[in-house]
């Protein structure tokens, strides 16, 4: 058995994934009561026991991801997403599910903890639906999945990046009609 790096064994997609600006780069600014919505997704990487926990935070206005982190479920992963979350929207309200690791992380005059039957995390449920269908090796059971946590990352970040693209470009027409 022979090892390659990443970048060697997929020059196309790091090639691309060099390229891309900080997620911070593509989304719009917050405004006042923006709110942000987080939770994880669960995935896997070569194997099912290899588990690779999705965290987002989402913008409910913009549907755009404002942060993202790759790990397990713990309060260290739930930590990281905090940090990445740009300082004009950590300082929003946050709705989460009532996993542990939120309450550690999340301040409790900002947290604002719900059950699905609440409906305040629909948004960020809904985009992990989508994400699901439209990339492969995020469906629980596939054919299609990621060999190392490099590619898995990439192909997290490419979806992202076209994503809050869209969601822009959606906002920039809503906007035009408003204004005419």
């Amino acid at each position: 058995m022979y090892s390659r790096s990443a970048e060697t064994a997929f020059p196309t997609c790091s090639k691309k994934a060099r390229s891309l600006p900080e997620l911070a780069h593509t989304f719009a600014p917050a405004q006042h009561g923006d709110v942000i919505e987080l939770d994880e997704l669960w995935s896997f990487v070569l194997k099912k026991s290899n588990k690779a926990w999705v965290w987002l935070a989402l913008c409910r206005r913009t549907r755009q991801v404002v942060a993202v982190a790759v790990g397990d479920r713990s309060e260290k992963t739930c930590r990281r997403l905090w940090e990445r979350i740009p300082a004009q929207y950590r300082k929003k309200q946050a709705y989460t599910d009532f996993w542990q690791a939120c309450y550690c992380v999340v301040p409790a005059r900002q947290h604002r903890p719900g059950g699905k039957e609440d409906g305040q995390t629909n948004h960020v449920e809904r985009f992990n639906n989508t994400l699901r269908q439209r990339l492969g090796r995020f469906v629980r059971k596939t054919l299609s999945f990621s060999k190392c946590p490099t590619m898995h990352w990439w192909c997290l970040l490419l979806f992202l990046h076209e994503h809050n693209k869209d969601c822009l470009k959606r906002l920039a027409k809503v906007q035009a009609k408003q204004s005419t």
